[in-house]
């Protein structure tokens, strides 16, 4: 399945953004040794993510993630066609995946969107018996419409129940909270380092209807 020149796939009911920033090169440097630093300062600091906000971290490489999310958030939206004003906050932690590291099967409750920057992703994987259909360091999203693939008709573009995507240091992906995804396992000796986040909307009393 082919993206768009806007980086998004028309997957199912949804819409799954990928794209790779501008500057990256420069960035991801400054974000693994950060990453790094606070994983030896922190104990089980990727399974204990709901403890600090990463993006609020006062540090050049880190404003520069926060405005190049909000810039997808926006162009993300836009894609949607919607032409209503949103306001939202980004909630991230980072994360280390080293060898036989993964993210089991899951999706993100009390938010609206969701993604990962990319700073790290090894290049190669150990010689290891067994399966050939390994996919290390991959992620893979799944339909939410619970085994719809089984009324596809002939030619279906949606007939699959997966999509996978190996990302590359410097991507950046933007999926709707609820679509479950799955982190392939890490099978190299190198950490695959990510930021993750969520995109939580603002309240405001005009999204309740009146009541009379």
């Amino acid at each position: 399945m082919q993206a768009d020149d806007d980086g998004i796939y028309n997957l199912w009911p949804t819409r799954l953004l990928r794209r790779t920033l501008p500057g990256h090169e420069a960035a991801n440097g400054l974000l693994a040794e950060l990453i790094e630093q606070l994983d030896d300062d922190q104990s089980e600091m990727t399974t204990r993510y709901r403890e600090a906000d990463f993006l609020k971290i006062e540090h050049p490489a880190i404003g520069w993630l926060g405005q190049c999310i909000n810039k997808t958030v926006v162009d993300y939206l836009r894609a949607l066609g919607q032409v209503y004003k949103s306001e939202w906050r980004l909630q991230g932690w980072a994360n280390i995946n080293r060898f036989g590291d993964y993210h089991d099967l899951h999706n993100h409750p009390h938010s609206y969107l969701s993604g990962t920057y990319y700073v790290a992703v090894p290049e190669s994987t150990e010689k290891l018996p067994g399966r050939a259909d390994r996919r290390p360091s991959a992620i893979s999203f799944y339909d939410p419409r619970a085994q719809a693939n089984m009324t596809a008709i002939r030619d279906d573009p949606q007939v699959e129940a997966e999509f996978t995507l190996l990302p590359e240091p410097g991507t950046i992906l933007l999926w709707p909270s609820f679509l479950h995804h799955f982190v392939h396992p890490n099978l190299s000796q190198q950490s695959r380092i990510s930021i993750s986040f969520n995109v939580v909307l603002n309240w405001r009393d005009e999204y309740l209807p009146e009541q009379t």
